[in-house]
């Protein structure tokens, strides 16, 4: 489903039989990209919360497979509101879905292990930064390696 400056974080989801069930004739998913380390506010949590209310159904799935924030079942129209909403209010952006990167999650790495090697936020938001737009390549080829504390990025 195609979204003024979206990235892929929208999976269409329509019913085949609205007649019958016009409360899921759409019912569309958004993939929003968690905070790094998965650190939340409760402000931020609220407002997410508020704003799913209002402008779906309220469902949600807290880091589902992804890795992402997960709303579930909104409408065709709602669905530039919220991401309208997501970027320029709570100063966030949809996740990955289908053939672009899925949307990077890391652990808390430093700010929790004091046996942590490397910054694991720090990659994962370059990884993010780096990857997240190319939404029409295969991500097959993207490596990560991390060597006695060196980062290297293939393509």
């Amino acid at each position: 489903l195609p979204l003024l400056a979206s990235s892929g974080g929208v999976i269409g989801r329509y019913c085949d039989q609205p007649e019958m069930f016009p409360g899921v004739a759409h019912f569309h998913t958004l993939r929003i990209n968690q905070p790094m380390g998965h650190f939340y506010k409760t402000d931020f949590l609220e407002s997410l919360m508020e704003l799913w209310e209002r402008r779906g159904s309220g469902i949600t799935n807290m880091h589902g497979s992804t890795g992402d924030i997960i709303f579930i079942g909104t409408s065709t129209p709602q669905l530039e509101e919220v991401f309208y909403e997501l970027t320029h209010n709570l100063n966030q952006d949809l996740g990955g879905s289908g053939s672009n990167l899925r949307t990077p999650s890391d652990c808390m790495g430093e700010s929790m292990c004091e046996y942590a090697c490397y910054d694991t936020q720090e990659i994962c938001y370059q990884l993010t930064m780096e990857y997240q737009d190319e939404l029409h390549e295969s991500c097959q080829g993207i490596f990560v390696v991390i060597n006695r504390g060196r980062r290297i990025f293939r393509k």
